[in-house]
């Protein structure tokens, strides 16, 4: 998680700063708006890693529960 919050913000930081220079903003005003946009940035991309590793989990019990049921199918045939 930590990793995706800290690749959140160097994309953040490199979107502020680039919108700084295409705006012809001064330094000071674009480091303050690329640090902003770093911050979100790396919020938006930590809950959409816990979202996504929600998801994954999910997933995966869903497939162990039906090999579980197939499993439990085929016994039921051979018995």
């Amino acid at each position: 998680m930590k990793l995706l919050m800290i690749l959140g913000g160097c994309i953040g930081f490199g979107i502020g700063v680039s919108f700084g220079i295409a705006s012809e903003s001064g330094w000071p005003s674009t480091l303050w708006r690329a640090s902003l946009t770093a911050y979100l940035a790396g919020l938006l991309m930590r809950w959409w890693g816990r979202l996504w590793m929600k998801s994954l989990k999910q997933v995966l019990l869903e497939k162990q529960a039906a090999a579980l049921k197939a499993e439990e199918q085929l016994l039921a045939k051979h018995s």
